[in-house]
């Protein structure tokens, strides 16, 4: 048996973060952090446009007020008001933190740090590195932690936290290398999985992203907080779903239909292409279903509208949103400094997750916390987002989070024992369930599975909804189920069974998906990202709460928590 003071489960922004601030608070604290990829290859490193911070260094007139009422505007009034305020609070501190640890952040002319608009914000505060914010950040934070002596299990699954009497005492962990089954005992445990894109057909999100760690915790018996807000990105580049930044429309791109009409003026006239990405997809699917799209011949009627970068010019692209000028050019052989690039929405952020307060302690219902267990970044709702996430705050919230989790660890830490347990029960259940799914008789495939599963998602729970649409889809999904017992895999080895691992992530996507669909079905409304056509206005009177999801294999049974509203009442959501 493996045993570290803490292990965090996560290599992006979020679980590095908080290792290195616990490190920071006391060197001598034994870290270990296990990441199914090399934590390089967190999804962390996708993230391009930006990280948001009132720094005021092109306008003077922000402030953390501002950036906060901009947040609780965004989220549709869902987000939890305490946890905003220290992340407005704290934004500018920790961006001059990650300068100081050496991200490359570009630059005004004067030398300071530069920052761009972006969606739904009412000032430019959005700091960059090109359009490779996500990328510059991450490298800096794995080195340290290499500096810093923290242990990291790279290329190993987690397989479940080991949770006795509503306390966490470790994880079950597979190399995925050669098949070793490990049992890591720890005094606390983080999650700091990421998000679950791959629930969807179309997704902006890595094919690491497939939601373990909420599903882990949902089959722990642990609620799952707003699974139902699931932020589509309106730009997704077309065909193949992924992002193209809210930096170029922050740059000053603009979105065109068939008719060559800049048309978020009729959605949004204040704010343009830079409306909050839920408002700007629906405007988005909305052109498309009214025969304003776009075909590949230039025609209308198709599945895509433009974005147009070409009045910005060469040099303006080149220097300020490379790589999504590189991504057009790659994959669907655009040059946009000459054409306008095909995208339409694409799946991209999860609002919800595991419910957390803000010292990042997991909930086990809306008054009790479960012992020695924390959590933070996407996988966690805390919740800074609400309904829908506003641009370039998703960095900040792993950032902010991450650190104040990692104290809060560190703080945690000297008064609690190690736990006991027996490993030898953990470690044959999970030998059995491996072994398991390696000697199935099945004649699915898993990709043919998995496919019909995220085209079940994106079908029944897009960007618009109704109660029949999901009904369907959630009698889809009960069928969906009931054949992951009939997969077959061709690779009976425990050496690095790819097959395997997609095996067990597509067990968490069936876990993930049906909480998504449960949730939404039974959030009567429409808020942020939650658009339902057949109940199209907001109910804060029946629903300004958020949702705690509880799953069993026979069904999921949902609970309500207040949201804390301490400082910007409620009101219409205009842009």
């Amino acid at each position: 048996m493996l045993e570290h003071d803490v292990i965090i489960v996560g290599g992006g922004l979020a679980g590095c973060r908080a290792a290195l601030e616990i490190k920071r608070i006391d060197p001598k604290i034994d870290v270990g952090l296990v990441a199914k990829t090399h934590p390089i290859r967190s999804h962390s490193v996708a993230a391009q446009g930006g990280i948001a911070a009132s720094l005021q260094n092109v306008d003077p007139d922000d402030g953390w007020e501002a950036h906060a009422f901009d947040t609780v505007k965004g989220s549709d009034y869902l987000a939890d008001q305490d946890a905003v305020e220290i992340l407005t609070k704290e934004a500018p501190q920790v961006i001059i933190d990650l300068e100081h640890l050496g991200v490359l952040f570009s630059r005004l002319e004067d030398g300071r740090i530069a920052q761009r608009a972006f969606g739904g914000h009412s000032h430019k505060r959005t700091c960059y590195a090109a359009d490779k914010t996500g990328h510059a950040i991450l490298h800096e934070l794995v080195n340290n932690l290499r500096r810093n002596g923290v242990t990291i299990y790279d290329e190993w699954y987690v397989l479940q936290p080991i949770l006795e009497e509503n306390e966490a005492k470790g994880l079950v962990m597979y190399r995925i290398l050669d098949g070793t089954i490990e049992i890591v005992r720890a005094k606390a445990v983080m999650f700091a999985t990421g998000g679950y894109g791959r629930v969807f057909n179309t997704t902006s999100n890595d094919y690491a992203s497939t939601g373990d760690g909420l599903a882990m915790c949902a089959m722990a018996g642990l609620p799952l907080e707003d699974m139902e807000f699931v932020q589509f990105h309106p730009t997704g580049l077309y065909p193949v779903g992924v992002l193209i930044s809210e930096a170029v429309r922050g740059e000053g791109a603009y979105l065109r239909n068939s008719e060559g009409e800049r048309f978020m003026e009729r959605y949004a006239p204040k704010q343009m292409e830079l409306a909050p990405r839920d408002i700007t997809s629906r405007a988005i699917t909305l052109e498309i279903r009214a025969g304003r799209g776009i075909h590949t011949d230039g025609s209308a009627g198709g599945s895509f509208i433009h974005l147009d970068l070409r009045h910005l010019g060469k040099e303006k692209i080149m220097s300020r949103v490379p790589f999504c000028w590189e991504e057009a050019h790659r994959l669907v052989g655009i040059d946009a400094v000459n054409e306008p690039m095909p995208v339409r929405p694409t799946a991209h952020y999860s609002m919800g997750g595991i419910p957390v307060n803000t010292q990042g302690r997991v909930r086990r219902s809306g008054r009790e916390l479960v012992e020695g267990f924390f959590a933070a970044g996407e996988c966690a709702c805390v919740s800074v987002h609400g309904a829908n996430r506003l641009g370039s705050n998703s960095l900040l919230e792993c950032v902010v989070y991450g650190r104040k989790t990692g104290e809060a660890i560190a703080n945690y830490i000297p008064s609690r024992p190690m736990p006991t347990f027996d490993p030898q029960t953990y470690l044959t259940a999970a030998k059995q369930r491996l072994q398991d799914l390696i000697d199935q008789k099945g004649t699915i495939r898993i990709g043919e599975l998995r496919s019909q599963f995220q085209d079940c998602m994106s079908e029944h729970c897009g960007v618009f909804r109704t109660e029949a649409i999901m009904q369907e889809g959630l009698s889809q999904l009960q069928t969906l189920k009931s054949k992951l017992s009939q997969i077959r895999l061709d690779d009976k080895d425990f050496c690095w069974n790819s097959e395997l691992v997609e095996a067990l992530e597509l067990q968490n996507l069936a876990i993930v998906a049906e909480t998504i669909l449960t949730s939404a079905l039974n959030r009567k409304e429409s808020r942020g990202a939650h658009s339902r056509e057949d109940y199209p206005q907001r109910d804060d009177r029946n629903f300004l709460k958020h949702s705690l999801a509880y799953y069993s294999p026979e069904a999921i049974d949902l609970k309500y928590m207040l949201v804390v509203i301490n400082r910007f009442e409620p009101k219409e959501r205009k842009y």
